[in-house]
C-alpha cells in the first residue's frame, strides 16, 4: 500500500485505541485527540492506567513462559497494536533466536508503524500480516507462509476481544482460530472486565467518544474463551497475579507513566490455554 493511501485510511479527529493504549503506556505515537479521551478517563477512572501497564508485562511473563518452559518456537500475534518494548518477537527471541513471529493487524495506524515490529534474530524470523480477526481461515493461512502450522504455535490476542461486541462471535472467533492449529499450541489472552464501577464508567465514556467500541466483560466470560482447553496454573486471574516475576515480566523500566501500582486489583484477567 502506497504511503498516500495509508495516510488517507488513518483518521486524527476521533480517538483511536492503538493510540490510546500506547499514550497509557508511556508511548509516543498518539494525538491530542487521543491524549484528551486519556485525561478524561483518568479523571474517571485512574486505575485504568494500570490496566494498560500490568497487561503488557503479562505478555513478557507468558510468551516467556511459552517460549522458555513450553518449547514454544511459534507465535501468532493478532490485535498487535502499536509497538512499544518488549514486544512479542523480542521477548520470544531473546529466549530463543530462532523463533517466529507474526502479527496481525488491519488498521492503519499500526501499518505504518509496522517496520518496528519487523525486526529479527539472524536465526528466526518476524512478518506482519494486513489482516483481519473476523476472517480466522484467512489469518491462518496467510500465517502460514512464515509458520508451521504443523508445530505449536502460541496464539497471543492481548485487549482484543473486547471490540468485538456480541460475546458469542467473539467465542466462535477463538474457536476457529484454534481449530488451525495443532495440538500443544496455546492460547493468551487478556481483556479489560467489568469488575468495578469505575471500569464500566471508564468504558462508557471512551465509548461515547467516537472510537470503536471496546466493551468490557464479566470474568466468567473471559474463562469462556478457554473452553475445552487445559488451563495452565493460576488459571484465569488479574494480571499482575500470572505467575508475578516470571522469566519475560519486563518490569517497570520498558512500560511507563502507569499510576504507581503496577498491581492489585486491577479490573483486567487473563489466563493461558493449552490445545491438547
Amino acid at each position: 500500500m502506497s504511503d498516500d493511501r495509508l495516510r488517507a485510511r488513518i483518521d486524527t479527529s476521533k480517538p483511536h485505541s492503538a493510540r490510546f493504549w500506547n499514550y497509557f503506556v508511556g508511548g509516543k505515537d498518539h494525538y491530542e485527540v487521543d491524549r484528551e479521551i486519556g485525561d478524561q478517563i483518568k479523571s474517571i477512572f485512574p486505575g485504568l492506567v494500570d490496566v494498560a501497564v500490568t497487561s503488557r508485562r503479562f505478555l513478557g511473563r507468558a510468551v516467556g513462559y511459552l517460549a522458555g518452559e513450553q518449547g514454544v518456537r511459534q507465535f501468532l500475534d493478532i490485535g498487535t497494536g502499536l509497538p512499544t518494548a518488549d514486544n512479542t518477537h523480542e521477548v520470544a527471541q531473546r529466549v530463543t533466536p530462532d523463533a517466529r513471529i507474526v502479527y496481525v493487524d488491519n488498521d492503519p495506524i499500526v501499518l505504518a508503524h509496522a517496520s518496528a515490529l519487523l525486526t529479527s534474530t539472524r536465526e528466526g524470523r518476524t512478518a506482519y500480516l494486513d489482516a483481519d480477526l473476523y476472517d480466522p481461515e484467512a489469518v491462518l493461512k496467510a500465517a502460514g507462509g512464515t509458520l508451521d502450522l504443523s508445530r505449536p504455535v502460541g496464539l497471543m490476542i492481548l485487549n482484543t476481544l473486547g471490540h468485538v461486541a456480541d460475546y458469542e462471535q467473539a467465542r466462535e472467533l477463538v474457536r476457529r482460530l484454534m481449530a488451525g492449529l495443532p495440538s500443544g499450541s496455546h492460547l493468551v489472552i487478556s481483556d479489560s472486565t467489568a469488575t468495578s464501577e469505575g471500569m464500566i464508567a471508564a468504558s462508557e465514556a471512551y465509548n461515547a467518544s467516537g472510537a470503536v467500541p471496546y466493551y468490557v466483560r464479566p470474568v466468567a466470560e473471559i474463562a469462556g474463551f478457554f473452553d475445552g482447553l487445559e488451563l495452565v496454573e493460576p488459571g484465569v486471574v488479574r494480571v499482575p497475579e500470572w505467575r508475578p516475576g516470571a522469566s519475560g515480566d519486563a518490569g517497570s523500566g520498558a512500560v511507563g507513566s502507569g499510576s504507581g501500582s503496577g498491581s492489585g486489583a486491577v479490573d483486567a484477567y487473563c489466563g493461558v490455554g493449552r490445545k491438547a
